[in-house]
């Protein structure tokens, strides 16, 4: 009876054993669960609208900082550019205005008013292109935001099959996928 009794313990002990080790594996599952922020997507367009290119680092998406410096870069120097040159013009047509010399005593008055429409026009296109990409720095953060949440891991895959149906001189693909 004794006999009886120490392994009917035993076997108790070693269900209970069994269901700490579940608890633990369930425990461990849980902390290797990826955590998603709800938050990271308005983050990083916040962080991006403060500073350009800050949520693409937030995001740590490193690679796409100098792009972003480089599109903003790039209109803002055309748009000085432009000013620049617009404004010059804008000068020699006032100064003809009144009578006085001006540095394109080759230039007629109706061309002055087309060149300084030109740069206008240029520098206006130049800010429209700038605050542009000025916009999508702030989109491109918020939907990679949105992207790096998405569980992408092996058991999503897309396969092609390809198939020939026996009777019929009939064949075609099939892509499966498996989620």
């Amino acid at each position: 009876m004794w006999a009886f009794s120490l392994s009917f313990a035993s076997a108790q002990t070693d269900s209970l054993h069994t269901a700490v080790d579940s608890l633990h594996t369930q425990t461990d599952s849980l902390q290797n669960a990826r955590v998603i922020d709800i938050n990271a997507p308005a983050k990083a367009a916040f962080y991006s609208a403060v500073i350009p290119g800050l949520g693409q680092a937030y995001n740590k998406q490193y690679w796409k900082i100098p792009l972003v410096y480089a599109a903003l870069g790039t209109g803002i120097y055309f748009y000085r550019q432009n000013q620049m040159l617009y404004r010059t013009y804008r000068r020699a047509y006032q100064q003809r205005l009144l009578g006085q010399t001006d540095d394109y005593p080759q230039y007629s008055l109706d061309v002055l008013v087309e060149i300084q429409q030109y740069y206008r026009r240029n520098r206006d296109i130049s800010l429209m292109l700038t605050l542009a990409a000025y916009a999508l720095n702030v989109i491109d953060a918020n939907v990679s935001a949105h992207l790096r949440q998405w569980n992408i891991d092996g058991n999503l895959t897309l396969r092609p099959v390809f198939w020939q149906m026996q009777n019929r001189p009939v064949s075609g693909i099939n892509l499966t996928l498996t989620f």
